[in-house]
């Protein structure tokens, strides 16, 4: 079905942006509600549930070294079981997908392109996506290797760009409300760090078997030192602020002017969220299409890209839009992905390791 190979490196840049992309934009804001000037430290309390989702679909991975999430979940359930966990698990990421396009067309279209009606924006998006996911994981990876660390370094100069904007006092007194508030706080991206989950999906393809903890380890660990820094450079900028602003480093890009002609640069913002997001779409939309296609134990995924392409732009029109989508990330979210990318893996391990399973079962 997937003949392709990727590197750990590739692994690593694609989880990286699958999950930075929503985080960098939307959460930072989130996060100060509660948290407040104590922000900065959120990212490495939430990444607690990274690892645990990394751990866990590792050990799995040892038990089925070639097989997917969907594949060993018949092996350690049963075959009826596993079908209709693994439906649950497709009708998830075929919602999850959709949000994460909805997302998408909010910020372009909210931010640059005004007139343009929501459904082009996100079938533009979905008709490039699926040119990707039909190449297969090996050209995912490449592309993501190839945008990603781009887009990474400009995103880095955007925040050289604002130290003379940058007040080092917002970001006291540090723990000046104890250690709950961060605590609360890093339900959100603790939500979004469970998705690591999805490298299950990626460890049965990678060229080097024995570096699949190794990369995610990195790969995580480069999630949190950007969003420290992201939040750090919100922090800085705008202070107490940052929880009234709904993009808070799409603000904090207005305040740049370099010699007076170097400003505005608000459409790098733009590049480094559409480069981002097309990587982390096509990731969870290849993963959709090859999830499905084992359970159906097609032969082929490609078939169902397209499809899947039309199903995923009519759900993300029918998707909320932004203040509903908002108050979905900070209610729903924290709920619901670590039971699908964390809680569900975990008990799967247990039982595996229980009945002592593996590939010869």
């Amino acid at each position: 079905m997937e003949t392709g190979k990727i590197s750990g490196l590739q692994m690593a840049i694609m989880m990286h942006s699958a999950i930075l992309a929503t985080v960098i934009l939307l959460v930072p804001a989130i996060m100060a509600k509660e948290a407040k000037q104590d922000l900065w430290i959120v990212p490495i309390t939430a990444s607690i549930a990274g690892f645990l989702a990394l751990f866990v679909i590792i050990q799995l991975h040892k038990y089925f070294p070639k097989k997917t999430f969907i594949q060993y979940s018949e092996k350690i359930i049963g075959r009826i079981p596993a079908k209709i966990l693994s439906f649950v698990y497709i009708l998830f990421f075929l919602q999850t997908t959709s949000v994460m396009f909805r997302q998408y067309a909010e910020f372009v279209s909210g931010n640059f392109l005004l007139k343009t009606p929501s459904i082009v924006i996100i079938a533009s998006m979905a008709f490039v996506c699926a040119f990707a996911v039909r190449g297969g994981i090996e050209v995912v990876g490449r592309t993501a290797q190839l945008f990603i660390p781009t887009v990474t370094i400009l995103f880095l100069f955007l925040i050289i760009f604002l130290f003379n904007e940058m007040d080092v006092e917002n970001m006291y007194p540090v723990f000046e409300n104890g250690i709950m508030p961060i605590i609360k706080a890093s339900s959100s991206p603790a939500a979004w760090f469970s998705e690591f989950m999805i490298i299950s999906f990626m460890l049965p393809f990678l060229k080097e078997r024995e570096g699949g903890m190794k990369w995610g380890i990195i790969s995580i660990v480069s999630v949190v030192i950007l969003m420290v820094i992201t939040n750090i450079t919100s922090l800085f900028v705008f202070g107490e602020t940052t929880v009234k602003l709904t993009y808070p480093i799409m603000s904090a890009a207005r305040y740049i002017s370099v010699g007076d002609f170097f400003e505005h640069l608000e459409s790098v913002i733009m590049a480094i969220w559409v480069l981002s997001v097309f990587i982390k779409i096509s990731v969870f939309y290849y993963v959709l299409v090859l999830g499905t296609a084992q359970w159906l134990e097609l032969s082929n995924y490609k078939p169902l890209v397209l499809p899947f392409g039309f199903l995923l732009t009519v759900m993300s029109v029918w998707t909320p839009n932004l203040p509903e989508l908002t108050d979905y990330l900070k209610r729903v979210s924290p709920f619901n992905l670590p039971l699908f990318y964390l809680v569900i893996p975990t008990i799967l391990l247990v039982v595996a390791k229980v009945r002592k399973l593996s590939t010869t079962h």
